[in-house]
Formats: C-alpha cells, sequence, structure tokens
C-alpha cells in the first residue's frame, strides 16, 4: 500500500516516488553508514513571523536524535540561519554537523566553527544593500546576517507586503546586479554573497563520504534548488511543501506528516542494520 504523503504534482499518489524512497530505505538499512541532509525553515519546522519562534514540529528533534544515536546516518543541518541560531531551536544534544549562511559558515559536531571569507567587493555591496534600506526606512523589516541581508514581510497585510516586495526588488536588483546574489523565499527576498550556496555545502559533505553511501536531502524553498541541482545523480532529492512547484528535486512531500513519516521510516532502517550487525557479530 503506497502511504499518503508521497505525491505527484497533481497532488495523487505517486508510485515510482515511492519506490524511490522504499529503494533509498532499503539501502539505508545495508549500508554501515549513510548520509541525511536537511534544510530547517518550512522542512524541520513552520514559518514564524517571529524566526526565534520557528521550533520544529513535534517530534522532529526526538526523531532526529534516534537517527543519530544509532550511528549509522551522519545528520547534517544545512540551513539560511546562522549556525548559533539553528542549535537551541532544534534542540538536539549533542548537536549534529550544522551548515549556516547558505553554505558560508559549517559548525562541526565538536563545536568548532568554520566561517569562509567574503571578498571586500562582497562587503562593500552588502553595505550598500543595506545603506538603501536605511534610507527607504525598511530598515526594520531586515536581517541582517554575515554574507546576506534578508527582508521579511511575512505578517503584513497583502497589500503592505506587495508593496515592501516591490520597492526591496527595485532597488536591490541594481545592487545585486553589480556583485550579489538575489533570491526570494517564502515570505521575503534575500540578497547575499556569491562566494557559497547551499549546493556547494551539499557537494563538500557528499565528497566526504564513501560514493555509494545512501543520500537525501531534504527542502522547500528556492533556496535549496542549488541543494536539489548538487545531489543529481548522487542522491534522493525531497521538496518539502503543502502546495507543489517547479523543483529541481525528484519527490514531493508535504510537512509535517509526511516528513515525520520519512523520518520514522529512515530511523526504523537504521535499528534495521543495526540488528543486522549484531546478528552477523553474535
Amino acid at each position: 500500500m503506497i502511504p499518503p504523503g508521497v505525491h505527484d504534482r497533481e497532488g495523487g499518489l505517486n508510485p515510482d516516488a515511492q519506490l524511490q524512497i522504499e529503494t533509498l530505505l532499503g539501502a539505508v538499512a545495508k549500508a554501515p553508514r549513510s548520509l541525511l541532509m536537511l534544510d530547517y525553515d518550512g522542512t524541520l519546522a513552520p514559518f514564524r513571523e517571529d524566526p526565534e519562534q520557528a521550533f520544529p514540529y513535534p517530534g522532529v528533534s526526538s526523531v532526529l536524535q534516534a537517527i543519530i544515536r544509532s550511528a549509522r546516518t551522519r545528520v547534517v543541518i544545512i540551513s539560511g540561519r546562522d549556525v548559533h541560531d539553528v542549535i537551541p531551536l532544534l534542540d538536539i544534544k549533542p548537536h549534529p554537523e550544522i551548515w549556516g549562511l547558505h553554505g558560508l559558515q559549517r559548525l562541526h559536531p565538536d563545536g568548532s566553527v568554520e566561517v569562509f571569507p567574503l571578498e571586500k567587493r562582497t562587503l562593500e555591496a552588502l553595505a550598500v544593500a543595506e545603506k538603501w534600506l536605511r534610507h527607504e526606512h525598511l530598515h526594520h523589516t531586515a536581517e541582517i546576517k554575515v554574507g546576506s541581508i534578508a527582508v521579511h514581510w511575512r505578517g503584513l497585510d497583502q497589500d503592505e507586503a506587495k508593496s515592501v516586495r516591490r520597492r526591496v526588488l527595485l532597488g536591490w536588483t541594481p545592487i545585486a546586479n553589480s556583485r550579489l546574489g538575489l533570491l526570494e523565499f517564502d515570505g521575503g527576498v534575500e540578497i547575499r554573497a556569491p562566494e557559497a550556496d547551499k549546493g556547494d555545502a551539499v557537494r563538500t559533505v557528499i565528497s566526504e563520504m564513501d560514493s555509494d553511501t545512501p543520500a537525501a536531502y531534504l527542502g522547500d524553498d528556492n533556496t535549496d534548488e542549488h541543494a536539489f541541482e548538487a545531489m543529481a545523480g548522487r542522491g534522493l532529492s525531497v521538496l518539502i511543501r503543502p502546495r507543489f512547484r517547479e523543483t529541481a528535486a525528484q519527490l514531493w512531500l508535504r510537512p509535517p506528516h509526511d516528513v515525520l513519516d520519512l523520518l520514522a521510516r529512515w530511523l526504523d532502517a537504521c535499528q534495521s542494520s543495526n540488528e543486522t550487525t549484531i546478528a552477523v557479530n553474535a
């Protein structure tokens, strides 16, 4: 029986997609090590007007904790947030490896942090983008991060949100064209450094694993498209959204129940692998 939540673009059940999931989980159960990479906001947690209140969907942290403790899967969070903002929200101890700021930051499980350098002209262009926001009295809508600035209109009424979007795109487009990337996401737009993206993080992590390691990446937003593309030929890419959109991902699942179901089945595969190993070594 095909479980609910494996969909084609019309929202119907997709046997081919289910077969892909079964094949991946079968490989996870047999492999000594697997790789699970996940976006945070919109994938593991709902979007909130206050980002500090974007806690994971109920059950997500506990199942990820169990997957990590199985010692069969390398779990990696790849987010647009600063890595230090993800740790208290995720509440997994010890925390998994986390990549932040779209790949500009890397927090290792041992607590060490790598921050990849930005070119001077990138920093100068970001300063211009921030100055423009202040001039237009839009600085209160902005989230200033290392290597990027995000303007949020989630929570605004429809007309005000459209006005903010139009003004920011109009003002930032010439700045972005000179140096930076400009990318819309659910409820906002971000101008950011070109030095790294989520695809770079995915490629780096994959390069550190054996070539036959079963791998998957789950993400929801336009910022995850680079990661989906990096997964081509290397693992399963899954779009997590209530409604389908055009994407490079291979599958589409709906949050939160489909995500929890997949994570629970991944944990079962890890535990099955552990039981097999114990039986062989007995």
